[in-house]
């Protein structure tokens, strides 16, 4: 009997690594390398920093790069367009710190001959035995077909990129407010315009103080001031997520054309561009500008799925200034908005304010306070001014107790009401 030489026996397996293993293990490292390489998706590695430690052909194909560019000399957030790098220090990185992995967002990469790509970008940390974060695992999809509805609205950005950067002094303007929106989801306080007077007041009815409520109140030139109040759909992190790109988007729209129902188009364009693809996003907003005229100040505004503006007039009348007709914002590629206007004279008092208030929960059936509510109780109060009122809601909502359940934003604009004629000084001759 003839016996097979030991390294071909497999004596009820534990043989050692015979010459055909070793032959097939090799195969399958270069055919995973090689499905690695060849993928019909980009995929790349990366340092805790961002460095790029690996990348696949695919990927460098899409960017027109040469492997030795890229691997140990650029980050992340290099292969990304100005947009995209936005969102991803303020949004993506941070999400993706807190949760160990996100997926599916939508992100722009700069392509070969300048080419912008729309991607969806998936990541995860990859951690060690002991639990410490070793390197970023990121896919990279190609979205250009999915996406190809967008086109229209893509050389519309970039039409306005390419004047943007032929006017200095609006960029300048515009990165300032950038860096002011990245810091902050609500002004820290209202700026004072001369000849008039603005408060506001936030309540959040979530415990992890993230609401989707938001507002503000900026200047365009000397004359002109741009305000915005809106509602974000959810709460907590997602929903302040969008907040801030709300913000971003309205100011730097208003900088660009101060035009109300313009700058809401153009914010809807935004978040259904970025959100369409994924998990909806959506929120209900007025914007406005303030044109102060000697005493009297236009008002210009339009609003999307937002309740009416309510108005305080000097002579106690309380009314609203209907908007009705305007869409969510978010929902749709293409949206109608409402808008109106008004003059503000002295003693007029403007109030913007978001549905937690007027869907409080009151009495023992806990109905709905409503508009009508909302606007006896404005009636009933004294025209003192915006901050008076806001005083007077601030103390209303209080009185709500467990039944305001949800964010609440009040912002308040008008004209402070002429001060008395002070009575004359009686001589001492007329008192005798």
């Amino acid at each position: 009997m003839t016996c097979r030489p030991e390294e071909d026996q497999d004596p009820g397996g534990d043989r050692g690594v015979t010459a055909t293993d070793a032959m097939f293990t090799g195969l399958l490292e270069d055919s995973a390398e090689e499905l690695y390489d060849q993928a019909p998706c980009g995929y790349l590695s990366t340092m805790m920093d961002g460095t790029i430690a690996k990348i696949n052909g695919t990927l460098l194909e899409w960017l027109g790069l040469e492997r030795h560019q890229v691997v140990g000399r650029m980050r992340f957030t290099d292969l990304l367009t100005v947009g995209g790098k936005l969102y991803h220090e303020t949004h993506f990185a941070p999400m993706l710190q807190m949760k160990g992995e996100i997926s599916g967002i939508a992100l722009d990469i700069k392509g070969a001959d300048k080419q912008r790509i729309p991607v969806l970008v998936t990541s995860k940390v990859k951690a060690g035995e002991s639990g410490e974060p070793l390197l970023i695992r990121t896919t990279v999809f190609d979205a250009r077909e999915r996406r190809a509805y967008e086109m229209e609205l893509l050389r519309g950005r970039q039409a306005a990129e390419e004047a943007r950067r032929q006017a200095e002094a609006d960029r300048a303007r515009l990165q300032e407010a950038l860096a002011v929106l990245q810091q902050n989801l609500l002004p820290a306080e209202l700026p004072v315009i001369p000849g008039l007077e603005a408060g506001s007041y936030y309540h959040t009815a979530s415990p992890d103080l993230l609401g989707g409520d938001f507002y503000d109140l900026f200047p365009l030139d000397t004359d002109r001031w741009a305000f915005f109040l809106g509602d974000v759909c959810g709460k907590g992190p997602q929903a302040a997520a969008v907040t801030s790109l709300t913000r971003y988007t309205l100011r730097a729209a208003a900088l660009h054309d101060p035009d109300p129902v313009t700058v809401l188009t153009t914010l809807n364009a935004v978040l259904h561009e970025r959100y369409a693809s994924g998990d909806p996003r959506y929120c209900t907003a007025i914007f406005g500008i303030l044109h102060r005229e000697g005493d009297i100040a236009g008002v210009h505004l339009a609003s999307g799925g937002h309740p009416s503006a309510l108005i305080q007039r000097a002579d106690g009348r309380a009314e609203f200034l209907p908007t009705s007709g305007g869409m969510l914002i978010g929902v749709l590629p293409h949206a109608q908005f409402t808008a109106a206007r008004t003059d503000l004279h002295p003693g007029d008092t403007l109030l913007l304010y978001t549905d937690g208030l007027t869907e409080a929960r009151i009495g023992p059936d806990r109905d709905l306070y409503g508009e009508d509510a909302l606007r006896a109780f404005t009636a009933g109060q004294p025209p003192a001014g915006p901050q008076a009122l806001v005083t007077a809601l601030t103390g209303l909502l209080a009185g709500f107790g467990d039944g305001l359940d949800d964010d609440t934003a009040l912002l308040a604009l008008g004209v402070p009401a002429p001060l008395p004629k002070s009575l004359p000084t009686l001589a001492n001759e007329d008192l005798r």
